[in-house]
């Protein structure tokens, strides 16, 4: 080879090396400018392509009664999802899960046959459905972990619990109004796909602990669940429109129990009619009728100057005010301000109101919270309805005296009587109290709280022994004296005003309030009938919810028997169904008797 052609080929060799170094040199900057400068971009990107995050809500909190029982609960369901991009015919797959979900084919194609990458088939289904739809093998679906509010005890306390929707967000009841604490917190799980968009991995990227906090109820599940059956007994038996009952601890203002009946189940709430979702006992005002006449007591002994034996003469039980008439059930002529409360005495109450007047009853309603909120962490509540006494005709006067033309909530009225038993001190009503985490940790409590005095110790006292003679032979309120207790009460029987806007002769709310034991009281309990049938008042319809209430719930609490004097002297004892009953002969020695624990002098 010549020097010249040598000379030449070195010179190309040199030539394509430098170029190739030149080009080895633009791709490896090239590369160095990628991995170092744009490796987060890259990753993004790349992870676009094979991840897919998914944002769900965290469980939510459990609700407990007093003792810790679960009332609400958040149970582990699977949920249905498709990826359209991976489903091949949409139309077979939209009949094959339509013969196992029951979902419309046409709606259920569109869905499949969008441009979304995930969307959902059916939520929350049963285990059968997952099953069935496991079974068909179907390319592009998947299997997805939610949760699923469940009410273990179904329809108990159904109207306080309330309940929350698919996306775990609460609607009604306590779990609308606590939602922002039961609530879970946002959790975010990312799904991984391959060449294929098949799903083949999947991680939860979530906080240590996204599940929602706790509550822990003042209801006690045992007294709610006697309230709520001796409430069906009396509605069913006068075949009434509708009933409540509450129970209350005067002492602290704590909610024992709410009952409505008819009832209705929050794990199926959709198939029920909305009319029977809310608390009616917070929500819902009515005209109560006697029972109103204790306050009216209240106001005459503490501004009128009346003692339980200032007299009053009830006209022969027709009292004509103006162009209206007002009668009582039967007539009477001179009555105590006792036997007033005692016979349920309407012209007697108008009679004990002219004499304070309209400024000092109105004072002593609003004192004792009607006319406003209580406050109580439920939501909806009515603030009921009582007018300045400025707007008052004579009529009216009468009227709101003896527990018509004035509006209230059975809440209201169960409140104010626990001040009567708790000597003259308002407590502010509460049903949660305490919030916990899911570790146990208080985050919130709430503890008894004093609204105000409302009336002296002893006007109190004074109206606590009135009330104790109308459960009295003689008295209205005879069907709810309980046997070994001392029982304060008063019954009411209010007429409804119907679509005229007149006071109807047919529908009536039967109700009747009181608390024991008279001595010491330990709970107060208020039971309303919405329009019974056949007998209508408050001492044939109302009084016997209320003692069996009472009853069983003393003795649930072992409440200790207050034996009036004139059961004599303890004899025996005897074990029955109901419990140890004492037997007494003569005397007129007072004694307690403990359950379980022998007698006490």
């Amino acid at each position: 080879m010549k020097p010249i052609e040598k000379k030449h080929i070195k010179l190309r060799t040199v030539l394509i090396g430098f170029i190739f170094s030149i080009f080895l040199s633009v791709i490896g900057a090239r590369a160095f400018y990628l991995q170092v400068f744009c490796s987060s971009w890259l990753s993004r990107k790349a992870a676009n392509q094979y991840e897919k995050s998914l944002i769900f809500q965290g469980k939510r909190g459990t609700i407990y009664d007093t003792n810790h029982r679960e009332m609400a609960l958040s149970i582990d369901v699977t949920s249905i999802v498709a990826y359209p991009p991976n489903i091949e015919d949409p139309a077979a797959t939209s009949k094959a899960l339509n013969k196992t979900l029951k979902i419309d084919v046409n709606s259920l194609k569109q869905r499949l046959t969008s441009a979304r990458s995930f969307v959902w088939v059916k939520r929350k289904v049963t285990p059968k459905e997952v099953k069935d739809v496991k079974a068909l093998d179907l390319k592009g679906i998947d299997f997805i972990a939610e949760h699923e509010r469940f009410f273990p005890n179904k329809t108990l306390a159904a109207q306080v619990l309330g309940f929350s929707g698919i996306d775990g967000h609460g609607l009604e009841g306590i779990e609308y109004y606590y939602d922002s604490y039961l609530k879970g917190d946002s959790c975010s799980f990312t799904v991984l796909k391959d060449a294929f968009k098949r799903r083949f991995d999947a991680k939860k990227n979530v906080m240590s602990d996204c599940s929602g906090n706790n509550l822990i109820l003042t209801i006690d599940h045992n007294i709610q669940y006697l309230a709520e059956r001796a409430l069906e007994e009396a509605a069913v038996k006068f075949n009434a429109k509708s009933g409540m009952a509450i129970v209350m601890s005067p002492k602290t203002g704590a909610i024992l129990a709410v009952a409505h009946y008819p009832f209705f189940n929050p794990n199926s709430f959709g198939e029920f009619d909305r009319d029977l979702w809310r608390n009616r006992s917070i929500t819902d005002p009515f005209e109560p009728g006697s029972t109103m006449k204790i306050f009216s007591a209240c106001a005459a002994i503490e501004f009128g100057g009346c003692s339980p034996n200032t007299i009053f003469f009830c006209e022969n039980g027709k009292y004509r005010i103006g162009k209206n008439v007002v009668h009582d059930t039967h007539p009477h002529g001179w009555l105590s301000l006792q036997h007033i409360i005692k016979f349920s005495s309407n012209i007697g109450t108008i009679k004990v109101g002219e004499r304070i007047g309209p400024e000092h009853i109105y004072k002593t309603f609003r004192s004792f919270g009607f006319g406003e909120k209580t406050g109580i962490d439920c939501p909806g509540e009515t603030s009921g309805g009582l007018s300045h006494y400025n707007r008052w005709a004579k009529i009216d006067a009468g009227a709101i005296a003896f527990g018509q033309g004035v509006a209230v909530s059975a809440l209201q009225l169960i409140t104010a009587a626990s001040a009567i038993a708790n000597d003259g001190i308002l407590m502010a009503p509460y049903i949660v109290q305490a919030i916990t985490d899911q570790n146990g940790r208080l985050i919130k409590s709430s503890s008894p709280r004093m609204v105000r005095r409302v009336v002296s110790p002893e006007t109190a006292r004074t109206v606590k022994k009135i009330m104790a003679s109308v459960t009295t032979e003689g008295g209205t309120g005879v069907n709810a004296a309980l046997e070994g207790y001392s029982v304060c009460g008063k019954t009411g029987t209010a007429q409804k005003i119907d679509e005229k806007g007149t006071y109807s002769d047919e529908k009536y709310i039967a109700s009747f309030l009181g608390f024991i034991p008279a001595e010491d009281p330990e709970i107060t309990v208020l039971v309303v009938i919405d329009e019974p049938q056949g007998k209508h008042f408050g001492s044939i319809v109302a009084a016997p919810a209320f003692k069996r209430i009472a009853y069983e719930t003393v003795n649930y609490m072992n409440i200790p028997l207050t034996v009036d004097n004139s059961f004599g002297r303890l004899v025996d004892m005897r074990t029955g169904s109901g419990g140890k009953k004492a037997v007494f002969e003569g005397g007129k020695k007072k004694i307690k008797l403990v359950s379980g624990n022998g007698a006490r002098g």
